[in-house]
Parts: C-alpha cells; sequence; structure tokens
C-alpha cells in the first residue's frame, strides 16, 4: 500500500472520528442528555465555551509536539484522547463528569489534524500531498454524516451510541500506531513562532471571515429552521444533509493543483454564500433548504481544504504549524461570529441576518493567496525538483540540534 492511501485513509477515519463523533456528535444527543442529567443553562455554556477553549490550546499544543516528539505519538494521543473522553460521556454519572467528559473528548479535534500533515509531509511524495492533505481533511464530513445516521438509529440511547465511537476511536489509536511515521520530514524543524509573511496574514484574513460566516449554519441552522413553518425539530436532516455533501471537500487539493488557490477559494466562498441563503433567506421548501445544507457541507470542507494547503504552502518546512494557523483563526473567528449573528437576529430577523452572513464569506475572498504561492509541485521531475528545494529550505532554516 503506498504511503499516500496508508495515510489517507488512517487519516480521513481520525479525523472522522474526533470530530464527527468526538466534537459534533454530542450535540445531536443534547436533548436527551439534557433530559436525563438535567443540564442547566449555566453548565451548558460552560461546556460551549469550555469546547472552544480547549480546541484553540489543544491545536497550537499539536503543533508544537508534533514538531518535538513527532507525528505518531500526537495522532495516537489524539485517537486516545477521543476515545477516553466518549467513554466517559457514555458512563456519566452526573453533569459535572458529563462536562469534563466532553472537554476531553473535544480535546482530540485540535490534536489530531497537525500531526497528520506532518506525517503527509514526511511519507507522502510532494505531488500527492495536497490530495491526501485534504481527503484526510475530509473526514469531518464523514464523521458527521455517520454520528447523524446512529443518532436516527439509535435514538435516545446516548450512552450505547458514545460507547460504539470510543471502541471506533481505539481502532483509530492501533492503525494510527501502525500507520503514522514516528518522525516528520528529515531535516530539524525549526522552533519559536514561524518568519510571518504576507500570504500568512492574507490567510489569517480569510479564515476569520469564514470562519465567522460559517455559523449561520453550524450554530444558528436548528433556529433558521425553526422560523419556518413546518421545519421545527427536523434539524437531523439538514444536518445529514451537511455532513454527507461535504465529502466533496476531498477534491480540494486536485482542485487547487488544477486552478489555483484563490480561485477555489473564491468559488467555495460564493457556494457557501448560497447555502446559507438557500437555508436562511430562500424560499422555505425541503428541497431548497437540504440543498442549502449540502451546499454549505460541501463548500465549507472544500474552504477548510483549501485554508490547509494555503498553511502547509506558505510553511513548507513547518506543516503542522501552516496547518495549525488556518484551522485556529477559523475557530476564532467562529467565536467571534456567533454572538454577532444572534445579536443581528435579534434585532432584525433570522432571514436578513442570514443574508448579511452570506455576504460576510463573501468579503472572504478579498483575501488571495497570490499566484506566487504554488499549492502543489507537477509530477516527475519538476516534483523531485521541489522536493529537493523544500527539504534545503528547511534546512537552511533549521537550527542544529541542541542549539
Amino acid at each position: 500500500m503506498s504511503p499516500a492511501l496508508r495515510l489517507g485513509a488512517v487519516g480521513f477515519g481520525l479525523i472522522a472520528v474526533c470530530y464527527g463523533f468526538a466534537r459534533f456528535a454530542f450535540g445531536l444527543f443534547l436533548p436527551q442528555v439534557e433530559a436525563e442529567l438535567s443540564l442547566g443553562p449555566a453548565l451548558a455554556g460552560l461546556i460551549s465555551g469550555g469546547a472552544f477553549l480547549v480546541y484553540c490550546l489543544a491545536i497550537a499544543a499539536s503543533a508544537v509536539l508534533t514538531e518535538r516528539v513527532g507525528p505518531r505519538a500526537v495522532a495516537v494521543g489524539a485517537a486516545l484522547a477521543a476515545a477516553a473522553g466518549m467513554a466517559g460521556i457514555a458512563a456519566a454519572p452526573d453533569a459535572p463528569w458529563l462536562a469534563a467528559a466532553v472537554l476531553l473528548a473535544g480535546l482530540s479535534t485540535g490534536l489530531a489534524s497537525p500531526p497528520m500533515a506532518a506525517a503527509v509531509a514526511a511519507d507522502v511524495r510532494a505531488a500527492r500531498q495536497d490530495v491526501t492533505n485534504t481527503l484526510i481533511n475530509a473526514g469531518t464530513s464523514a464523521g458527521v454524516a455517520l454520528s447523524g445516521a446512529v443518532a436516527l438509529g439509535l435514538g435516545g440511547q446516548w450512552r450505547l451510541a458514545f460507547a460504539a465511537f470510543a471502541v471506533a476511536a481505539l481502532v483509530l489509536a492501533v492503525a494510527a500506531g501502525v500507520a503514522v511515521p514516528a518522525r516528520g520530514a528529515g531535516a530539524a524543524v525549526p522552533r519559536g513562532l514561524p518568519p510571518w509573511s504576507a500570504a500568512l496574514s492574507r490567510l489569517v484574513l480569510a479564515a476569520f471571515l469564514t470562519g465567522a460566516a460559517s455559523t449561520a449554519l453550524w450554530s444558528f441552522g436548528g433556529q433558521l429552521l425553526e422560523a419556518r413553518p413546518g421545519w421545527g425539530g427536523r434539524a437531523g436532516a439538514l444536518w445529514m444533509a451537511t455532513g454527507a455533501a461535504g465529502i466533496a471537500g476531498a477534491w480540494a487539493g486536485s482542485l487547487t493543483a488544477r486552478f489555483g488557490i484563490d480561485a477555489v477559494h473564491r468559488a467555495g466562498l460564493g457556494v457557501m454564500a448560497a447555502g446559507i441563503l438557500a437555508v436562511g433567506a430562500g424560499p422555505g421548501g425541503a428541497f431548497a433548504v437540504l440543498a442549502g445544507g449540502a451546499l454549505f457541507g460541501a463548500a465549507y470542507v472544500m474552504l477548510t481544504g483549501v485554508y490547509l494547503v494555503w498553511g502547509v504552502a506558505a510553511l513548507p518546512a513547518r506543516p503542522a504549524t501552516g496547518l495549525m494557523i488556518g484551522f485556529l483563526v477559523i475557530a476564532v473567528g467562529q467565536s467571534a461570529g456567533a454572538p454577532l449573528f444572534g445579536l443581528l437576529s435579534a434585532h432584525f430577523g433570522a432571514g436578513p441576518a442570514a443574508i448579511a452572513f452570506a455576504l460576510l464569506g463573501v468579503l472572504a475572498g478579498l483575501a488571495g493567496a497570490g499566484r506566487h504561492l504554488a499549492p502543489a509541485p507537477p509530477e516527475g521531475r519538476a516534483a523531485r525538483t521541489y522536493e529537493a528545494a523544500r527539504r534545503e529550505a528547511a534546512s537552511r532554516v533549521s537550527p542544529p540540534e541542541g542549539s
């Protein structure tokens, strides 16, 4: 089995478990959990805010740990954190225990992505790296769709669902221990803050605006549906459509290699805006709403793949850090966007708020990677030349061991 296929399959599964199960599935079962354990609004808010803080801390720590101890240890640690957290959710006797378990499970989400980017940079030939990275990133959608199916199939049996999810995470821990390389690319990795560049500044702006705009559906999709006649309690259908369509995000690497980062970025933003409008301000028919959710899901995962490629291309000697910057800023944008959407919705209504956030997403297209930032090298001799140059550049900026 080729390194691209091996790491692509294991990474896809790891992201599906850590994002789809350990992070997003809790919201699907929240009504049943709340009814059994009597979660109050204060504790629910603590869990929500704590999950964001844990994610931000974990993804920053993951980039540093990946560069220090290697991708295998961090990837296995992500799977074990997911397994322990979800087992804790399944066994939770009371609300405080549950809160701690949810935060532990959420830790895995931040830990999972940087080691996979470093593993791909180390083991996969340069011409296949963007495709492999974006295939791994699309695991989020598979996890979301599968968790939605499990929620529909098991109904209120949330403990059984999370026990099964924990077993899946243990399986991925073993797979990561076998498939992920112990060390990253051959050259020593520089320590400290990366050198800043115009490409990284534009990445931060674009990722922040995209993250903020995405909260229209990620945080308020259920409320947007509740405002539409006949859609109360049917948010699960929107969730399934969003997750299933997100698999299309696996093509982000191929598309950026063919058309360039900026073209795919702007097209993805336009599709995401169309999805937000269809769900939040469209005619309200079943086809329009579900199609809007599908457009949003495909575009969102595509855009996270674009930011992954963008970050890694901007910092080729430090792929884990390049990925971390984009993903961390998306989360910061989501934390800023959610209260703003709530404020707009309260004052002007859900429809106008959705229109405003669709436009906010389009504005992210004003920040471009630039033509000089190549997403992927070509095949053959040029690919080998690119790889040699990349490793030479990494060795020039890397301090000698022990310095």
